[in-house]
């Protein structure tokens, strides 16, 4: 069985998550792809298209959301995310389970006694009025359940009725509380009934975009249990390889596997992107004395397909921090795709860009 080492796999994940070149694919199209985009800080989508796509303009995006083409939602790993209108409906249902479990594990003793059937119904039936903040609404029927807190409401909520955060809010250059709908009231059905055929897809459209990968990989980005079953159902449909860890990794037979020598640009990632998140090894990515950083809200610079440093951004003026030594063409590169993105941030300011010293 061949075998894939960190940088092969490296330059496949790159390709998938079109991080190889600017891509000319829409934004629809790119979340897709990409099966949707880590959404917790609300404008950072805009920065991981930005990386993707070649000519992207925020407002493409802000038309998505607007359009209900588009949706921010709780889902993978109990996280916001940008999704389809339609990957959210066929998915919801599939990581109920989750949702709930991980959130009452996190809540435990604090919910006791909420009836979660009942706390879902009073909500859709407000929310179906008018969108409001999940606050607001837990304090019109809070009295439900004396002794409960309300944060402890709003943090169950969105596991147990399924939600979006509508717009103004995510908009760009907008900053707007979180209005929340149910997801049927905004989409205009139910979202879809769970079925092994749908996990499969979940499945196989990881794989496009994250392969090659572990069932382990998968379980790691999504947050689900139980996937074997399904690996076994699509396994005929698959390739496997094996990796430095003599882990199985499987793939769809035609995804591109670059040469492990393709040379690789210079990209600015958003917080949590699901490049790095999006794995049980993330090694293939960032090296393990950094790792601690991905789920910390740090923004990330790629230099030769890894994470080479951090970045932060005040309007138009972008400070990188490396994280491991810049040859002299790094940090060329690195200063040109700052620029790059603090014009786009900038609206029209002048931007300004400065690169740390490399540690020693």
């Amino acid at each position: 069985m061949t075998r894939l080492d960190a940088r092969a796999l490296n330059r496949a994940t790159l390709a998938r998550q079109l991080l190889l070149a600017r891509d000319d694919r829409t934004a629809l199209d790119a979340v897709a792809h990409l099966g949707g985009l880590q959404a917790q800080e609300p404008h950072e989508p805009y920065v991981g298209l930005w990386s993707r796509l070649a000519g992207f303009e925020p407002a493409e995006l802000a038309g998505l959301l607007v359009d209900r083409r588009v949706v921010r939602t709780h889902l993978m790993r109990h996280t916001v995310h940008l999704l389809t209108a339609s990957d959210a409906l066929a998915w919801r249902a599939l990581h109920e389970p989750m949702l709930r479990q991980r959130m009452q594990g996190v809540l435990g003793a604090a919910v006791d006694g909420v009836d979660t059937g009942e706390l879902a119904r009073v909500v859709a039936g407000l929310l179906a009025v008018e969108p409001r903040t999940l606050p607001d609404v837990v304090r019109e029927v809070g009295d439900r359940w004396p002794g409960v807190a309300v944060r402890d409401l709003v943090s169950l909520l969105p596991s147990v009725l399924p939600l979006v955060q509508v717009p103004p809010r995510a908009l760009w250059g907008h900053t707007a509380p979180a209005r929340a709908a149910t997801l049927e009231a905004w989409l205009g059905r139910p979202p879809d009934d769970p079925t092994p055929d749908a996990l499969d897809a979940l499945v196989l459209r990881y794989l496009a975009a994250f392969g090659p990968a572990a069932t382990a990989d998968v379980r790691a980005w999504s947050g689900l249990a139980g996937l074997p079953p399904a690996v076994d159902r699509v396994r005929d449909r698959l390739v496997t390889f094996r990796d430095a860890r003599n882990r199985e990794l499987l793939d769809l037979p035609d995804a591109p596997r670059p040469d492990p020598g393709t040379p690789a640009p210079v990209r600015f990632l958003p917080a949590f992107d699901n490049v790095v998140l999006g794995y049980d090894d993330r090694s293939r990515m960032i090296d393990k004395e950094h790792r601690g950083l991905s789920v910390t809200g740090a923004r990330f610079v790629l230099a030769d397909g890894r994470v080479a440093g951090t970045w932060t951004a005040t309007g138009a003026s972008v400070t990188v921090t490396p994280l491991v030594r810049f040859t002299r063409a790094d940090r060329t590169a690195v200063g040109e795709e700052a620029r790059a993105l603090a014009v786009f941030l900038g609206d029209g300011a002048r931007p300004k860009v400065t690169v740390g010293a490399s540690p020693r």
